[in-house]
């Protein structure tokens, strides 16, 4: 069964830092593209973060460049979204997916398999 499990969401002021984790089970992980969405109540979700299966090329909306590092341990089965200087905008639920294929991509309709999803809430 394949399983997808985000961790580390909580409350931060602006300017701070949080880590996210998604620790996978189930499949092969290293064949899979994974990425991090956000979706705020209300809203469509938004692509965030990808990276590819071998922790080569990423991908990040414009509005994280810069702050937000994606990465993965293959050997560990788990990714990372590392958020640095948060805004108050960065606050959602954020979760994680992956895509069976070597294309990185933040379009969700492509995605596969979703993990729950961990709240992000930053202060002002």
């Amino acid at each position: 069964e394949v399983q997808l499990q985000a961790s580390g969401g909580g409350l931060v002021q602006a300017g701070g830092s949080l880590r996210l984790s998604c620790e996978a089970s189930g499949f092969s992980f290293d064949d899979y593209v994974l990425a991090w969405f956000r979706q705020v109540a209300g809203k469509e979700r938004e692509g965030v973060a990808c990276v590819a299966h071998d922790d080569g090329s990423t991908l990040y909306t414009n509005a994280v460049k810069g702050r937000f590092t994606v990465s993965r341990n293959n050997a560990e089965n788990t990714a990372y979204l590392q958020m640095d200087d948060l805004k108050p905008e960065d606050s959602a639920v954020y979760y994680c997916a992956i895509l069976p294929t070597l294309i990185i991509s933040l379009r969700p309709d492509r995605y596969t398999y979703w993990g729950q999803g961990t709240l992000v809430t930053v202060s002002s």
